[in-house]
């Protein structure tokens, strides 16, 4: 399955003139403002219902103009221009600027997913059965749904574990994370993610069945050496990860020598296929 820079965001304009282009720094969308506003509103020229429409934000005192700012995006001539961007939260925001009927279907839909997620609040339940609904529309089958969903629950575990030895904040949590891959895979999450061609994919989500198993060896591990040790902080809970990650390096070192290949595989799940055009993105 081939995919442009974000196909789902010329899927919800419903149009193929969206621009955007991919931070793997940040690792984030930026999105085309005046495409944005070209697609919805019905102005003839999209660059000047901007500059207008920017300029009344400003002066009602809309913060919604300090999340922009410039990239270099290929305009329909071929070269490259300083264009206003915004990530995938400041598009929804400037939508809800736009006094368009083009605009309305996309706050509808806008207004259903807070919906969605205030039920969710009340019932947690809905939060598992939406997560199945959209395993089964990307295409994965009852089987993998049924390990994944238990796999999530795995991971809370240790995340609980983690929490009780004084671990705090997602950052916190994405280090003791990246010292189990890259002690068992060799590399980060992140760079496990391109090494797969993955952007915002969920990178468990792309696994084979061999690196999943890996992946939970080496979690289970640091989750029932925690366990027993009652590590506190970030400092021995990394140590408490790395023994964690080599317990899963062992295996997979095992498992290579039995079967004469690598367990570790550039494929993704879905055969996503990113094409980039060499962009080069640029701060104005």
């Amino acid at each position: 399955m081939k995919q442009d820079n974000m196909h789902l965001i010329n899927k919800i304009f419903n149009a193929e003139t969206i621009r955007t282009v991919w931070d793997k720094e940040d690792e984030k969308y930026y999105i085309s403002i005046v495409d944005i506003v070209g697609a919805l509103s019905e102005s003839k020229d999209g660059r000047k219902y901007w500059n207008k429409l920017k300029q009344r934000l400003k002066e009602e005192g809309n913060e919604t103009v300090t999340i922009c700012h410039q990239l270099k995006l290929k305009a329909q001539d071929g070269k490259y221009r300083l264009t206003d961007v915004c990530d995938i939260e400041g598009m929804f925001r400037i939508i809800e600027s736009v006094p368009s009927k083009n605009a309305e279907p996309i706050k509808q839909w806008l207004a259903r997913l807070g919906k969605e997620r205030v039920d969710e609040v009340f019932d947690p339940s809905l939060t598992m059965q939406r997560a199945i609904d959209t395993y089964r529309t990307k295409g994965y089958d009852e089987v993998w749904i049924t390990k994944r969903i238990k796999g999530i629950q795995e991971r809370k575990k240790l995340t609980d574990v983690w929490e009780e030895g004084g671990i705090e904040s997602n950052l916190e949590y994405a280090i003791l994370t990246n010292e189990i891959y890259k002690t068992w895979s060799g590399m980060t999450a992140k760079k496990y993610k391109e090494y797969k061609g993955l952007r915002k994919e969920s990178l468990r989500d792309n696994m084979s069945d061999i690196e999943i198993a890996l992946a939970d060896l080496g979690e289970i591990t640091a989750r029932d050496i925690a366990n027993t040790e009652h590590p506190k902080g970030l400092k021995e809970n990394m140590k408490v990860a790395r023994r964690g990650g080599e317990v899963a390096s062992d295996a997979r070192k095992s498992y290579e020598k039995a079967t004469n290949k690598s367990a570790i595989s550039n494929q993704n799940a879905l055969n996503y296929q990113y094409i980039n055009d060499n962009k080069y993105i640029e701060n104005s």
